[in-house]
């Protein structure tokens, strides 16, 4: 095997490694393309001898270098640059007036006429158009020297438009996820705005003697695609807009704040991100603190415990109740409870489901009751839907609980009807 040979197969080798974690890429922000992109130059371009490789798009008659691989002897180039593409390689590349491989654009009269090849200067040169799914050229790949390089061969080409492919298939996973998350902000956004969506209120029963002693705000969404309100929450964090999602919804509930009973209390969903933002304390502190109670919302992960609980501090200290939703239904919300020392544990409704007929669900429930006596927290079990797993509940002394078969959640204007 030769040197181009040796060459060709690390070059492959390392396009696979690529390719592999390319499956497990998630666009969380553009660092992530970025940094796969970049890799992606760095090995061609050193393998290749080159001085400088990039990417670059087609846009309005212009080339831009998109992304950027450089030594230290390359012409200076930054990400963003752009210059008219009938006056540059890569056009003329993919016209076909200029060959894919260039060994030496001195000797080239169709080079010899571009500025680039005189003041960078440019001497060797490949590049291979990078096509999009539906045949549309994105732009191109592309590595060149201020030296000329008479070792470039057909293989170098083939290696360089299997990396050109590599990169197309990931520029366009990516404009699609831009594109969507373009669609998703703006539909959150829209919600936000028209207020496409309206708070119920499900009541929270004392088991005993039937009475009512508070209410869960829940948020429910007019707007298109109908669907359950935890897919609208969970785009808008998405999209980063969780937190004006999750005020909005709350400034909702809190607008009928004043039509409950004066001995009932409130409870709000909401996310520990949006907790700790002072804004969220500025809309509670317009109410009494001892009738509200924040829940953090289901399978909510937390990076910091001991923040959260200083920024909840000052409104905990003025009665503000905090309870931790899903009990038993997962090993975070056990972490929650034993971080957070809730006032409330609302057990899951996967814990309730048959409970009278399943003796795990009934030992682990009543766990935790045992558990709540002992810290002082209170137990709410959520999701009843018949009779049994309400008198089931009882036997092992929970003493509040919610669900369909209690009361479902209704607007404000059609609670107090029944």
């Amino acid at each position: 095997m030769d040197n181009g040979d040796l060459m060709s197969a690390s070059l492959v080798d390392a396009s696979l490694e690529l390719d592999v974690n390319a499956t497990e890429l998630t666009y969380d922000g553009e660092l992530s393309i970025d940094t796969l992109l970049s890799e992606a130059l760095h090995t061609i371009r050193k393998h290749m001898g080159m001085d400088a490789a990039f990417i670059s798009e087609f846009s309005d008659g212009m080339r831009i270098f998109r992304h950027l691989d450089c030594n230290e002897n390359a012409p200076p180039l930054e990400v963003g640059d752009s210059d008219p593409l009938d006056q540059s390689y890569c056009q003329r590349v993919v016209d076909g007036r200029l060959p894919e491989v260039i060994h030496d654009a001195s000797v080239l009269p169709e080079a010899l006429d571009l500025t680039a090849t005189k003041e960078l200067p440019v001497r060797a040169h490949i590049s291979v158009p990078i096509y999009l799914s539906d045949g549309r050229i994105y732009g191109t790949f592309c590595c060149f020297s201020t030296r000329h390089h008479r070792n470039l061969n057909k293989r170098d080409l083939n290696v360089m438009k299997m990396f050109a492919d590599f990169s197309g298939k990931q520029i366009e996973r990516y404009l699609t996820y831009r594109y969507q998350d373009r669609i998703f902000r703006k539909r959150i956004q829209s919600v936000i705005t028209e207020k496409r969506f309206a708070s119920f209120f499900q009541p929270i029963f004392r088991i005993s003697d039937q009475r009512i002693l508070g209410y869960e705000a829940l948020t429910r969404f007019s707007a298109e695609p109908i669907r359950p309100p935890n897919v609208w929450f969970s785009e808008a964090e998405e999209v980063g807009l969780q937190e004006e999602l999750e005020l909005a919804a709350i400034e909702s509930a809190l607008d009928h704040f004043h039509q409950l009973p004066v001995d009932a209390y409130l409870a709000l969903n909401v996310s520990p991100a949006t907790i700790k933002k002072q804004k969220l304390h500025g809309i509670l502190r317009r109410f009494p603190l001892n009738r509200l109670v924040l829940e953090i919302t289901e399978h909510a992960s937390i990076d910091d415990y001991g923040q959260l609980l200083e920024s909840l501090a000052p409104l905990r200290d003025k009665g503000l109740a905090l309870a931790v939703d899903d009990a038993g239904a997962g090993y975070s919300t056990f972490t929650h409870i034993l971080e957070l020392n809730p006032d409330i544990i609302k057990l899951d409704r996967s814990l309730i489901l048959n409970i009278h007929e399943n003796q795990k669900s009934r030992a682990l429930a009543a766990a935790l009751v045992k558990f709540a006596d002992e810290t002082g927290s209170k137990i709410i079990a959520e999701g009843i839907e018949n009779k049994e797993e309400l008198e089931t509940l009882a036997e092992i002394n929970v003493r509040k609980a919610q669900g369909f078969y209690l009361g479902r959640p209704m607007p404000i204007d059609r609670l107090f009807r029944h």
